[in-house]
């Protein structure tokens, strides 16, 4: 066997490559592909977990919703109690105002019949005593003399009947 330089390069190169391929398969091949697995697992499990924080953050999200949108109809029905409360309490003031201002109302209509029956009671009180002392003053024009006091009592017996 008689190699020229680049025949020879060329088997022994070969040569090295089989007996490196050898070495390799016998002492690292396994050491390799229990690494490539093990990490291929760990790329697997970053991945599935991943997935699993990306569904645990979508149910936060949710659940952040709901509550969000629950807080919100908490906040609505607050502030429907609040404005019932408000209108409540204006239409019972109202109310009360009302009732308030018909009691004074009454109150005052009371005073004022009674003020009124008082001052008719004290004008017919005026008008009799005005009315007895035109009177006796009538009568006393009229009673003056004998003459006007006959003729008085001759016209009130004319004027009266006996039965």
């Amino acid at each position: 066997m008689n190699f020229t330089a680049p025949e020879s390069l060329i088997f022994w190169t070969t040569i090295i490559f089989v007996i490196f391929f050898f070495l390799l398969k016998k002492f690292a091949w396994k050491p390799i592909l229990v690494a490539v697995k093990s990490r291929e697992e760990s790329i697997n499990n970053a991945l599935k977990s991943a997935e699993k924080a990306k569904l645990e953050m979508q149910n936060l999200q949710a659940d952040n919703q709901k509550l969000l949108q629950e807080a919100r109809l908490e906040r609505e029905s607050m502030f429907k109690e609040a404005r019932d409360i408000k209108v409540k309490m204006i239409e019972d003031a109202k109310g009360e105002a009302q009732d308030q201002a018909n009691k004074i109302i009454e109150q005052a209509q009371a005073a004022i019949e009674s003020e009124k029956k008082a001052a008719i009671a004290e004008l017919k009180s005026q008008v009799a005593n005005l009315s007895i002392e035109i009177a006796e003053k009538v009568m006393r024009a009229e009673l003056s003399s004998n003459d006007k006091q006959l003729k008085l009592v001759e016209s009130m017996l004319g004027e009266t009947k006996f039965n």
